[in-house]
């Protein structure tokens, strides 16, 4: 464990290195590299905060038993015990989308670009767009994708309860992925 001093010295060499070389690529490049697991104590609590770079951890397949479609997951982060969150960025292709499924702790979404739809059982289908965040309470029925001509990308993230994430269940059908009608949010549930 570097101490914060040590720290210090280290992040001053890195950028001296860098204006000393007029940030030549392959000196950047390896400046990012030596420094891409550091782990940073945090001055109040002594933990460790850990910075994980963005490419270090390759993308997946949608698995077909959780999936319709072609769906793309980068994995971003999974909370150290005692916490319990993970989070992914997933993309889908147009018509993509999950299965049914439910999250014991509940899931929030966050879209980063296109159009996707969303919906929980017994609701109509909403569509969503970058900037809109998406609460699915624990054990709510539901699914979510991109719409019928474009992807959408959304960050997911869920907490494991007994080391369980999500439940799934059956496919989304082809009818009850095109029941949108227009509605641009779900409608309010009673008592809201």
């Amino acid at each position: 464990m570097r101490t914060r001093h040590e720290l210090g010295g280290a992040i001053m060499l890195a950028a001296l290195m860098i204006v000393a070389t007029d940030c030549a690529p392959r000196t950047a490049t390896r400046i990012e590299a030596a420094t891409a697991s550091l782990k940073v104590n945090h001055i109040d609590t002594g933990t460790a905060m850990q910075i994980t770079r963005a490419g270090t951890q390759p993308s997946g397949k949608g698995p077909t038993d959780w999936f319709t479609g072609t769906v793309r997951i980068d994995p971003l982060f999974t909370a150290p015990a005692p916490a319990r969150a993970v989070g992914a960025a997933v993309t889908f292709e147009p018509r993509a989308r999950t299965a049914w499924h439910t999250h014991p702790l509940g899931q929030t979404l966050v879209v980063l670009s296109g159009v996707g739809r969303v919906q929980t059982e017994g609701e109509p289908v909403a569509e969503i767009r970058p900037g809109d965040v998406v609460w699915i309470p624990p054990n709510e029925r539901h699914w979510h994708g991109a719409a019928p001509t474009t992807a959408m990308t959304h960050i997911a993230i869920q907490e494991a309860l007994n080391g369980k994430m999500v439940e799934w269940m059956e496919h989304v059908t082809d009818a009850q992925y095109g029941e949108y009608r227009g509605q641009s949010t779900a409608r309010p549930r009673a008592g809201d």
